[in-house]
């Protein structure tokens, strides 16, 4: 795209998108972000309500899931009127969309990385663990995270615009590139880099390192939680053996559910990508609409897919989505009735769950003995 100066040519017809193209383009997209926005928000409910879900995993999880939530608003749903119409949101629409876009991509991409570095502190490093895995280095990580990719995105204000072009049955105004396209290319390949390479390339060796500690060595400390647990007799011992194992799992089960979002995430931008690598070198740009429109989708779906992993493979996280909606219920059947007793009801039931899925190490360490402990203190 050319400078976003008004072209007051006539140039014959509006071109329209083709109407399938325009069907499945809605019905896809207000599914994928209605599912998505609805999951997404419930993540940052469970976790901000429920005291005993504040972890410095799930603290990474509510910075990816208001990432996504920005993500789905800004860029899945004005997709809707851009293949309906032209652009509507006019020239401060397109300057702010574009760079909440960006934001919630790259804050999404680096959240991964985080939480991908605090699983492995946590695991291949338990004494430190103690020291830096706590919630609130993790907010401050976080808080520093979003500092700086809100300034980075700040570029895009100065790099989009939006242009019309007069056409005999009426204007066409749409949202792009002000700069020509050998211009923003080093841009899009410095996103690649730091946005998508970098933090996979983390992920990758972090979790092979997991991986050798959780399912391949034995677990750091587990002598040392074996011999605090045989200083006891009888079902004291097992208790501890028991929750040795409860926690060993507890961790491999986490790790599992995060190493299937960062596998997601990786496949699901892996179409756009390309894309953008392989247009940065071919002349004319291969824009195929239904090819785009599946770039979209993928990205979209990335953004709308966690929520949906954290059910399936989160105990701890079903049970307290299934408590928020228990919640909701009450509270729309009994509107007259304060919702605050129903608030703390809801949090000490969950806080007795048996599931114990989203630990950090430190918590599974002070876990452990307490069987033992109650058990000492019976006559």
């Amino acid at each position: 795209m050319e400078n976003g100066s008004a072209a007051n040519q006539s140039l014959g017809r509006m071109p329209r998108q083709p109407l399938e193209l325009q069907v499945v383009t809605i019905l896809l997209v207000l599914l994928i972000c209605g599912v998505g926005i609805a999951g997404n928000a419930m993540v940052v409910l469970v976790v901000l309500r429920t005291k005993h879900m504040v972890t410095p995993t799930n603290c990474y999880l509510v910075s990816l899931a208001v990432a996504d939530l920005i993500v789905l608003l800004a860029a899945g749903l004005p997709n809707i009127s851009e293949v309906v119409a032209s652009w509507v949101y006019g020239y401060a629409g397109c300057l702010c969309i574009t760079y909440l876009q960006y934001l919630g991509i790259n804050i999404s991409a680096w959240s991964i990385a985080a939480f991908t570095v605090e699983r492995y502190i946590a695991i291949c490093h338990a004494i430190k663990a103690q020291l830096l895995c706590t919630v609130s280095r993790a907010r401050r990580i976080i808080a520093s995270l979003w500092l700086f990719t809100s300034l980075y995105c700040l570029m895009w204000f100065f790099l989009v615009d939006t242009t019309q072009v007069t056409f005999s049955d009426g204007a066409q105004v749409t949202c792009g590139y002000r700069v020509s396209r050998s211009l923003y290319m080093p841009i899009y390949f410095l996103d690649f880099a730091v946005f998508y390479v970098i933090p996979l390339g983390l992920a990758t060796v972090l979790y092979g390192l997991i991986a050798r500690i959780l399912f391949v060595s034995p677990l750091p400390g587990t002598p040392q939680r074996s011999f605090l647990g045989s200083v006891h007799q009888g079902s004291s011992l097992k208790l501890s053996c028991r929750g040795s194992r409860g926690a060993l799992g507890s961790r491999k089960q986490v790790t599992k559910m995060l190493a299937v979002v960062v596998a997601l995430f990786a496949v699901l931008w892996l179409p756009y990508r390309t894309l953008v690598v392989v247009n940065s070198f071919v002349d004319p740009p291969y824009l195929n609409t239904w090819f785009l429109l599946f770039c979209r989708l993928c990205i979209y779906l990335n953004s709308a897919i966690n929520p949906i992993i954290y059910n399936l493979m989160s105990q701890k996280f079903r049970a307290a989505f299934r408590k928020l909606y228990k919640c909701q219920e009450k509270s729309a059947e009994h509107p007259a009735r304060s919702s605050t007793p129903v608030y703390y009801s809801a949090v000490k039931d969950c806080s007795h769950d048996s599931s114990d899925h989203n630990l950090t190490e430190q918590e599974d360490l002070s876990r452990l003995p307490a069987p033992a402990k109650k058990n000492k203190q019976i006559p």
